[in-house]
């Protein structure tokens, strides 16, 4: 068979590689000549010398270490020719220094401006940072010693975690709670004691909302039922400071003991029990996740695992409209404080806002910017809707504008049912990791809520709720530890400005 000569290979070798880097044909000549030499001489030049490697290998480790050496060649030119470029331009920087000063520079003099300029860009760079950051450090350093987070009650004696909590809005002012334990309880705010239970359900109470202006109560529950219940209270009479802080010390001890212990029981029997509903709304195929009142009180909404949220009259049961359109399982509905707006979050990453002012149109949007299920959203005093997700972040809309949040904050936990101060506007934050964080409208963080072993939540936070009628015990939270704690939150309004 004939072989080819090395020109001709060269020739040809040229002509394939003619658009290659001026590096690839350095390698490719010093290949060509290394072929030119035949592998007679390296072998010659490997047999003389002593080495236990086998020949074909170290044929091999000579052609790899002149393949590194030709590289290190390379750069060792290119480096030259970096060189001559930089005194090529500094000999221009001084020929225009002595036509725009009319005197000769030298290079030092050249140096020690170009070294005064830097030095003043980089002041001028740290001092842009820091006054670009020193806004988001002091509104931190602000929260650790201006804002007060105290727990002032904590309220035990349901037998499983509680899901939701909810105040009433007429007089007398009680805490609501809906707990895994099938049932409902109505608690005294100042004392902490368990006023009433409803135990109507066969299934976890998932939800608990107050009607605006009687004493009826809408609970949701897994046994695919709504339950609408009226109620009557007693307020008990306040004991003494003294006594107050030994209630708290034994209520911490039940909180700690397991489901069947004898005092968390004589505590839920002792009470007063409600078992009968007085309307029973059972239209769903599912879990009925959440339920709310619209605004008036004479039509309730439910959501549900069935993928729908329903619409009833109260006084008749009937069911008026059945809300479809989520791809998956609800999560949460609410209801507009003032006009006749529904929105619904699912697990499909998205929440729907229902429009039913005008009968004859009931409209439908669709907000998208979750990456995760929407575990509930929440309506303003104003044009806002507030959502959180299991992607960790809680994000303010605009009805106005759906196309994009007005805000977003990002979190280290996912983030369960949220609630807003209608006075204070604040976002109170509870999360799958037990804390609970407080934002303002604008994402910026203005508390945590303090935790430890002998305070706070031992497990996952459920859900908040404000209390706007009170200046000391203005905000609630349950959680899966099976108890819910009254706090007196107060952020100063020159903090909450920044």
């Amino acid at each position: 068979m004939p072989v080819e000569s090395g020109s001709s290979a060269a020739a040809r070798h040229t002509k394939q590689k003619r658009k290659s880097h001026s590096l690839s044909i350095r390698r490719s000549n010093s290949t060509e000549q290394d072929q030119r030499s035949g592998p007679g001489m390296q072998r010659d030049m490997l047999d003389g010398q002593d080495s236990k490697l086998p020949l074909s290998m170290r044929s091999n480790l000579l052609d790899l270490f002149g393949q590194i050496e030709r590289e290190f060649e390379n750069l060792y030119i290119e480096n030259l020719e970096l060189r001559r470029e930089i005194d090529t331009l500094n000999e221009r920087l001084v020929s225009e220094g002595q036509t725009v000063e009319g005197g000769e520079l030298g290079k030092g003099v050249l140096k020690a401006k170009a070294s005064h300029s830097t030095s003043q860009l980089s002041q001028k760079l740290k001092t842009t940072y820091k006054a670009s950051t020193s806004k988001i450090v002091s509104s931190f350093k602000a929260t650790t010693s201006r804002a007060v987070c105290q727990i002032l009650k904590e309220y035990v004696g349901h037998r499983d975690g509680i899901w939701d909590l909810a105040l009433t809005r007429n007089s007398p002012v009680v805490l609501g709670t809906a707990s895994a334990d099938h049932s409902a309880a109505l608690w005294s705010i100042e004392t902490g004691k368990c006023l009433l239970r409803y135990a109507g359900h066969a299934g976890s109470v998932n939800s608990i909302k107050f009607h605006p202006t009687e004493q009826m109560a809408l609970t949701a529950s897994g046994d695919q039922t709504a339950h609408i219940w009226r109620y009557m209270v007693q307020l008990p009479v306040i004991p003494p400071v003294a006594d107050i802080s030994a209630q708290c010390d034994d209520e911490l001890d039940f909180s700690d003991k397991e489901e069947g212990e004898g005092d968390v029981e004589a505590l839920c029997s002792e009470v007063p029990t409600i078992r009968v509903a007085t309307t029973t709304l059972k239209s769903h195929q599912g879990v009925v996740i959440a339920a709310d009142w619209l605004v008036g009180g004479k039509q309730v909404v439910t959501a549900s695992w069935d993928r729908a949220a329903n619409l009833y009259e109260v006084e008749t049961s009937e069911l008026v409209h059945t809300l479809t359109g989520h791809d998956q399982e609800l999560t949460h509905c609410c209801t507009h404080p003032s006009q006749r707006l529904v929105v619904t979050s699912s697990r499909d990453t998205t929440f729907r806002l229902w429009d039913f002012r005008d009968p004859s149109i009931h409209s439908v949007n669709v907000f998208q910017g979750h990456t995760d299920t929407v575990t509930s959203a929440v309506f303003t005093v104003g044009d806002n809707v507030v959502s959180g997700s299991d992607d960790r972040t809680v994000k303010v809309w605009d009805l106005k504008n759906m196309r994009s949040p007005i805000a977003t904050i990002r979190t280290d936990s996912a983030v369960n049912r949220i609630s807003v101060s209608a006075n204070q506007r604040i976002i109170a934050l509870p999360h799958d990791n037990r804390q609970v964080r407080l934002f303002d409208m604008a994402g910026v963080r203005l508390a945590r809520l303090p935790r430890s072993n002998r305070q706070g939540h031992r497990r996952m936070v459920c859900c908040s709720v404000w209390n706007e009628e009170s200046a000391s015990c203005n905000l609630f939270t349950c959680g899966f530890d099976r108890q819910a704690i009254g706090w007196n939150i107060n952020i100063p309004v020159l903090l909450q400005e920044k």
